[in-house]
């Protein structure tokens, strides 16, 4: 349950701070909305490594579920734009691969 919190406070820096990218160079914004997004992607970074993973590559594939999940929230939250089916079961079928990788059996490492 840690890891889904981490993963999904993670994302919420993510998104955060690519959207201030984005709102900058394509919606006019401020060049000032630079500051906060890079604050919230290494933030981002910060949160990726309190994942209990044995392996970045894993704690990373894992989390892209989570981030596709919270990516529809931000279009619905912060867009105004619903998702629609197709992307709520792209997103299921994300987040089924994420548990999978996150929380599959392992060989003893030897």
């Amino acid at each position: 349950m840690k890891s889904f919190a981490v993963y999904s406070l993670a994302a919420l820096a993510e998104i955060g701070g690519c959207f201030a990218f984005w709102s900058w160079a394509r919606l006019g914004k401020s060049v000032w909305w630079l500051a906060p997004g890079v604050v919230s992607l290494v933030l981002f970074a910060w949160l990726l490594t309190l994942v209990e993973a044995e392996a970045a590559g894993r704690a990373y594939a894992a989390y892209g579920g989570i981030y596709i999940l919270a990516s529809l929230g931000w279009l619905w939250a912060v867009e105004g734009m619903r998702p629609d089916r197709w992307d709520v079961i792209g997103a299921c079928v994300c987040l089924a691969g994420a548990a999978i990788i996150l929380l599959g059996p392992r060989a003893a490492a030897g």
